[in-house]
């Protein structure tokens, strides 16, 4: 017989709880550092928002500045910044909407790609892959079930 895993104590939750958002106030500090060291070899002196700016638009581009901006909660005046700095970097290009001649779209240059893609594939990097490499598959669907019911509870409230 399974036991009913509600039936635990509002204590034993609760400190279950506060060791999950520890565990992810961890892996956002090991995040964020990560994200500073691949800006910085993507990019000497890239800051990371910049990284990130970049990263979306190289993995779902081409993009409008506003979709981006959109998606990582970024104003016009912080995208228009971070896009221009790319542009001098040459990391983006813009070109032209064809569906609205008004907009441009933003897209990685294939240099900039190929850059992005020699860091993810670096040995070196201590990514998600090295530390799944070990995990059965099904455990790593899990986590991953896990965190997509997490990320789409739209009912919980927001901290």
């Amino acid at each position: 017989m399974t036991a009913d895993p509600l039936a635990t104590s509002v204590g034993e939750r609760d400190e279950a709880i506060r060791m999950v958002e520890g565990e992810f106030m961890n892996m956002v500090g090991r995040l964020r550092r990560l994200i500073a060291r691949r800006a910085d070899r993507l990019s000497p002196g890239l800051l990371p928002g910049g990284f990130k700016v970049f990263t979306m638009i190289a993995l779902d581009g081409p993009l409008t500045a506003s979709a981006v901006g959109e998606q990582l909660l970024l104003d016009k005046s912080q995208m228009s910044r971070m896009v221009s700095t790319l542009e001098e970097r040459n990391l983006v290009v813009r070109t032209p909407d064809p569906n609205d001649r008004r907009a441009q779209l933003l897209e990685a240059t294939p240099e900039a790609k190929a850059r992005l893609d020699e860091i993810h594939g670096d040995p070196s990097e201590r990514s998600l892959k090295h530390k799944l490499s070990h995990w059965n598959v099904d455990d790593i669907q899990r986590l991953a079930d896990l965190l997509h019911a997490l990320n789409e509870d739209e009912d919980a409230a927001e901290d």
